[in-house]
């Protein structure tokens, strides 16, 4: 297994979960688990994901959702757990 946290942030609008799922999707990446809030207007989701079977590569990946977080004004990262537990740490 190969564990990839994916975060989105941005100003809440309809179909963003369904466009982030739809990349990974096709890309043969599978959806571990998704914590979701939204506050005053503000998105914030949290998607652990599965790389091990995916068609394309880590780096790929993160090129495809930020390029496509940008064009709708979202900010989107994939970072493989291990960085982002050390990115995150207390």
């Amino acid at each position: 297994m190969m564990k990839v946290v994916v975060t989105i942030v941005g100003e809440d609008r309809v179909g963003i979960i369904a466009m982030v799922s739809d990349i990974l999707a096709k890309s043969q990446v599978n959806i571990l688990n998704i914590n979701q809030n939204i506050v005053d207007g503000f998105f914030n989701m949290v998607m652990i994901v599965d790389m091990a079977n995916s068609t394309i590569r880590l780096t790929e990946l993160q090129q495809v959702l930020k390029k496509k977080g940008e064009e709708i004004n979202l900010e989107i990262k994939a970072q493989h757990e291990d960085i982002f537990r050390i990115m995150h740490r207390v």
